[in-house]
């Protein structure tokens, strides 16, 4: 049978619209708008902005911890119960419910928003985790990166449709536009709650459930799952490995997802028309991206295809940091009246393919190291190591742009990609995929 009769194409749909809409939260609050009325409305401690920028990192960090509690427990006892559904369905609600409510905060309710926000962002992230622990279930292992691929490019436009939409209706981010712009949490909730409608519809549950029994027993049946599964560990050196070399990644990335538009905001004073033209330009070759970078992987394989995008995103940091100087620089050259917004967008063009496909990339590879029935609590593992790194990313951030500014403290990421191409050099991706096949499922 070959690898696209075995894709089963309503279902993957249904996976991929989960992206499309969970995409909605992840843009619309904590990376195009939100982020910045939050430092410069809810907060507002200008003209630098570094204790709402401070804030902001620590109510994320806050809600990343949580998942870092709760991944691989919920993951195991989703595997031994096999309701990966149900505890989806539960983080998509909240998410929704929590998103919505942020309405009804006004400037000065800064201990509020952070409540909101960390609940907001535990259900999305944790969610997140729960999605991805059905990709290894999708299709054969061959075709994973072109599904994981589609995943994400469905997702960037989702983010690019929800706001459209909303920017289209409340305007541009201003303080003084402050009633239109708290109207973004309802519409990223309601965005979230009808797209994602098709993933309860058609994505499928696989095997038989088992109940519950007690809240008590199914912890304790998640921890035995658990203890299993590191004391199997050394067959999953490779697995071990790469999310090593993941944490480092992801540190990097959050930064970028986090900061990006405060960044455009603060350093480089890009005007409105600017600032959205950016967001379009790097959902747009984000998107083909991880559709480009998917079809690499299941040609080049995906920890070679991982390591270009690391490298790309080594030299956009770069050129991010360095956006001001160069523009100078050509202006010295040609004289063409150049602004750093101008060129930062350039270099958003160049970054935005890296955005997807870095996180693309990362899931085939855990997906292929995966062994059957372990899929929730592996990803749950996959779920923590990102949360961890992006607690390490946007508090290291956030701490060090309080001592030596933004512009400087962007460089850290640049430190944390080059740290995370040197240890995926020691994976062996065939190994990896081999122990996973090889693999017996431990009773528990």
């Amino acid at each position: 049978m070959s690898a696209l009769t075995q894709i089963r194409r309503r279902e993957v749909l249904g996976w991929a619209m989960y992206d499309f809409a969970n995409q909605a939260y992840t843009t619309l609050i904590i990376t195009v708008i939100y982020g910045v009325v939050f430092t410069r409305v809810i907060v507002g401690d200008g003209p630098d902005f570094r204790l709402g920028n401070l804030l902001w990192s620590t109510s994320l960090c806050i809600s990343y911890a949580l998942v870092v509690l709760m991944a691989p427990i919920c993951g195991a006892v989703m595997d031994h119960t096999r309701s990966s559904k149900k505890f989806l369905f539960a983080a998509y609600l909240i998410t929704v419910s929590t998103t919505a409510c942020l309405y009804f905060i006004t400037p000065g309710m800064v201990v509020a928003a952070m409540f909101l926000i960390i609940i907001s962002n535990f259900s999305y992230s944790i969610g997140e985790s729960f999605i991805a622990g059905f990709l290894p279930k999708l299709g054969p292992p061959e075709a994973l990166g072109r599904i994981s691929g589609f995943g994400w490019a469905l997702g960037y436009l989702g983010g690019l449709a929800s706001t459209g939409i909303v920017l289209l209706g409340l305007g541009g981010i201003q303080e003084d536009n402050f009633e239109n712009l708290r109207l973004v949490g309802p519409l990223a909730g309601t965005f979230f709650l009808v797209g994602a409608i098709p993933t309860f519809i058609w994505l499928r549950e696989k095997g038989q459930s088992r109940p519950f029994f007690s809240a008590g027993k199914a912890v304790q049946n998640g921890w035995v799952r658990i203890r299993t599964t590191i004391s199997d560990l050394p067959v999953f050196r490779d697995l071990v490995v790469f999310l090593l070399s993941l944490f480092f990644s992801m540190a990097g990335l959050y930064i970028i997802i986090s900061f990006t538009f405060i960044y455009g905001d603060q350093v480089i004073g890009w005007e409105p028309r600017i600032q959205m033209l950016m967001f379009v330009v790097t959902q747009v070759t984000a998107a083909c991206g991880a559709l480009g970078f998917g079809l690499l992987q299941d040609r080049l394989g995906a920890k070679k295809t991982f390591n270009l995008t690391l490298v790309l995103w080594m030299v956009s940091i770069t050129l991010i940091y360095l956006t001001p100087q160069l523009t100078v620089m050509l202006n010295r050259l040609m004289a063409p009246e150049l602004e750093p917004q101008h060129l930062f967008l350039a270099v958003g063009c160049l970054a935005g393919l890296g955005l997807g496909s870095l996180q693309s990339c990362a899931r085939t590879m855990v997906g292929r190291f995966t062994p059957k029935n372990k899929e929730a609590e592996f990803f749950g593992f996959w779920g923590v190591s990102i949360r961890l790194a992006a607690i390490m990313g946007v508090l290291g951030l956030g701490v060090l742009q309080m001592l030596v500014g933004l512009q400087a403290a962007v460089l850290l990421c640049l430190v944390f990609f080059a740290v995370s191409l040197f240890i995926n050099l020691f994976v062996d991706e065939n190994r990896g995929f081999r122990r996973a096949a090889e693999y017996i499922n431990k009773p528990g």
